[in-house]
């Protein structure tokens, strides 16, 4: 069976392209989402949105701005996890907390984070003996880190609350709680298939032996955290009135930034909030607003900016040592034959 859906797929890839498809899909969930922001935004008055943004709480600011640390803190294990995955322990965790913030603050800024992450990772790992496939595997196990929370939280979030996944996708909510059991039997079925024997994915030079039944929980124990600290961020910056649960704001902001996700574009821009506008049509639409926009600098900006200057001063600093090594080796060149060269023949030095 796996064999004639292998066969399937590559035919498929073949004929069509897995990429035309993946770039269809973008394009349409843009274009959606376009259409969604030019009707719900239709008539908002700007200067509200900025009094919305000033009546906004400091001290939820302040708390949301410490979810957001608590969540990128978080990030930095998915790399810490994947390193240990692969094998590579011996990286020590300063280096994937390096790797880890600066790629997602990038990734989640330019857009197609699977390889401006994958880039940034590359430059900062590649000085610590980790080769391309190596670094590939760590953003392979990485991001299914990232996807075991995604499921994990929805499957349970929305079995809990079906209709806040309804609120985005607009189906009933019955078949909305069928799914998220799909889903859970489904991680379930994962858990006990690595639980059972050591799983190796991949062939030739590249295969991830994947982490067993207990590390599995951990791996999603992560992804859970990082989500359920950005959920929390959210849940500080939109209005309080009229209230909704946490429960029902973690599905609709973990939906939303899937769709965002789905579509490529920087930051999910345009599709996170569109998704957001729709799902909650209960808020006053310049206090949501007012929310999205400080979450976006609170969340991409401020850790993008952050990140930035951290990869500049790196640089610099490499600079720097690259310059010194130059210099000692020269140094150590110009030493070494004057010490070497031998005296001339007739030399009364020489002779004597």
């Amino acid at each position: 069976m796996y064999d004639r859906l292998r066969a399937a797929s590559e035919a498929f890839d073949r004929k069509i392209g897995w990429h035309r498809v993946g770039f269809l899909v973008s394009l349409a969930v843009i274009a959606a989402a376009a259409v969604v922001l030019w009707k719900m935004l239709h008539g908002i008055d700007v200067h509200e949105v900025i009094a919305a943004v000033k009546a906004i709480p400091r001290f939820d600011i302040v708390v949301a701005g410490a979810f957001v640390a608590a969540g990128y803190f978080t990030l930095t294990f998915y790399d810490y996890f994947a390193l240990h995955t692969i094998g590579r322990g011996d990286v020590p965790y300063r280096i994937a907390a390096l790797a880890g913030f600066t790629s997602y603050s990038v990734g989640h800024n330019v857009g197609a984070s699977a390889f401006t992450g994958g880039a940034v990772r590359y430059r900062i790992y590649s000085r610590h003996g980790l080769s391309a496939i190596d670094v590939a595997k760590v953003c392979f196990v990485a991001g299914f880190t990232f996807w075991l929370g995604n499921a994990t939280v929805l499957g349970l979030g929305i079995a809990i609350a079906p209709e806040a996944a309804s609120a985005i996708n607009q189906v009933p909510a019955w078949v909305n709680r069928g799914l998220a059991v799909v889903t859970l039997i489904a991680l379930a079925t994962y858990v006990g298939w690595v639980w059972k024997t050591r799983r190796v994915i991949g062939r030739s030079n590249w295969e991830v032996t994947l982490p067993g039944g207990p590390l599995t929980f951990l791996q999603i124990m992560i992804g859970i955290v990082d989500l359920g600290c950005c959920a929390a961020a959210m849940y500080m910056l939109v209005p309080h009135e009229p209230y909704i649960g946490f429960i029902t704001l973690a599905v609709i902001f973990v939906a939303a930034t899937l769709l965002g996700f789905a579509s490529h574009s920087p930051g999910g821009l345009g599709v996170f909030d569109a998704a957001m506008l729709v799902a909650l049509w209960q808020f006053d639409k310049e206090q949501l607003l007012a929310g999205l926009l400080l979450f976006r600098l609170l969340y991409y900006l401020v850790p993008f900016a952050l990140a930035l200057l951290i990869l500049g001063l790196r640089e610099v600093w490499l600079a720097i040592e690259r310059s010194r090594g130059r210099a000692a080796g020269t140094t150590v060149a110009d030493a070494a034959p004057a010490r070497a060269r031998p005296a001339p023949a007739g030399d009364a030095r020489a002779a004597g």
